[in-house]
């Protein structure tokens, strides 16, 4: 065989493996397990980290404030040095629409060694222990809830005995980039964490959805969070990592009444987004990202340009096999566009998509090599390896 037609043939092996053996990670069906109300309802803090978010809490704080839930919750917000008045808004909102009661705080800046949002979750989950609740529900600023959301993650919590319960929250899908790229950055999540075996007794796959975390609070004690994952660029999955090695248990799912309500109107926007992490994700390794580059080429770039070079060039197992690599890939990502009620014409511009994402994780690399480090919110991060206590 032609060196087109074995690319295409390893790429269909690649196809049919992760179709079977990746944990069935295409199906959409991990959501909220089976639960009961449990006879008394648990405390509860939750813990919002804001940074420059005056123009979503009207959204997202007024649904937890909305919350209906049976037992004692309070809100808890760090106001982590916004400079949109985005502590004014939380007071604001509280005062106008009652509901949970709300706690609006300031840490000031973080000290070295802190990453992301961590330092505000840290003085949040400080402030929220003074009150001894026996749950935490760290959620972010852009984050929408459903009235029975708490109501529901605390049921599960219970019911099934985990330490976390995390639901990935619904990304807004409006703008043209937003419905090509955002379905399949869950779809791409997914593959490298299947839900199901995250959610495994004893499993070793670990990571949440750092938007809608619901923690048990001596869970959190006993895994030292945030402190044992302040470094942590990617601190949804580093946190379940911590709660998974100290013994909890961990839930992951997707969500049905949870929502993002941040907008990524341009390409430049998801670009940033998942540039920020991308290679933290490869453990800022070179070689990782080369096998990563080539892994994606083979599993995503070559059933379509081996489709097409066999059909010009006459070579029927190139086209035939590119073309079923082609179409089962494509019919693997339809339920995840059917999860975020897109059209499934999409699937077949999964290359295209995938190729957007190699080019972003290639940038994230340039970036970290070009001493920019992480950035979050207008926050540059030194490198790890430069960066103190590593």
């Amino acid at each position: 065989m032609s060196a087109v037609a074995w690319i295409a043939v390893g790429s269909l092996v690649a196809w049919v493996w992760l179709l079977l053996g990746q944990g069935f990670f295409w199906r959409t069906d991990q959501r909220l397990p089976s639960r009961a109300a449990p006879e008394r309802w648990p405390s509860v803090a939750v813990v919002v980290p804001a940074r420059d978010e005056a123009a979503m809490l009207p959204v997202s704080l007024r649904s937890l404030l909305a919350q209906d839930y049976p037992g004692a919750a309070e809100v808890f917000l760090v106001d982590d040095c916004s400079k949109d008045g985005t502590g004014d808004v939380a007071r604001a909102l509280s005062v106008r629409f009652g509901g949970l009661p709300v706690t609006v705080v300031s840490p000031g800046e973080p000290e070295p060694g802190w990453t992301g949002k961590l330092w505000a979750v840290r003085h949040g989950i400080a402030l929220a222990r003074a009150r001894e609740p026996e749950y935490l529900l760290l959620t972010d600023a852009d984050i929408a809830h459903e009235p029975d959301s708490l109501r529901e993650l605390v049921a599960a919590a219970e019911t099934g005995g985990f330490d976390l319960v995390s639901q990935m929250a619904r990304l807004r899908v409006a703008s043209f980039w937003e419905r090509l790229v955002v379905p399949a950055f869950v779809y791409f999540f997914s593959q490298l964490y299947p839900f199901r075996w995250i959610n495994r007794n004893r499993g070793r796959t670990a990571a949440a959805a750092g938007g809608c975390v619901l923690l048990r609070t001596e869970a959190a004690v006993r895994a030292g969070v945030p402190d044992s994952i302040r470094q942590a660029v990617i601190d949804d999955v580093s946190l379940a990592r911590a709660v998974r090695r100290s013994g909890g248990r961990i839930w992951l799912g997707l969500a049905d009444r949870v929502d993002s309500v941040r907008p990524y109107p341009c390409l430049a926007d998801l670009w940033r987004m998942v540039s920020r992490s991308a290679y933290a994700q490869l453990r800022h390794n070179p070689l990782v990202l080369l096998g990563t580059v080539l892994g994606l080429a083979l599993v995503y770039l070559a059933p379509p340009v081996t489709l097409v070079a066999g059909v010009l060039g006459g070579n029927a197992v190139a086209a035939w096999a590119g073309g079923v690599a082609w179409a089962v890939m494509a019919g693997t990502y339809m339920p995840m566009l059917g999860y975020y009620r897109q059209s499934l014409w999409l699937a077949p511009l999964l290359p295209f998509t995938a190729l957007l994402y190699l080019l972003m994780t290639v940038d994230s690399a340039v970036q970290h090599y070009r001493g920019r480090g992480a950035a979050w919110k207008g926050r540059t991060y030194a490198r790890p390896e430069a960066a103190p206590d590593q």
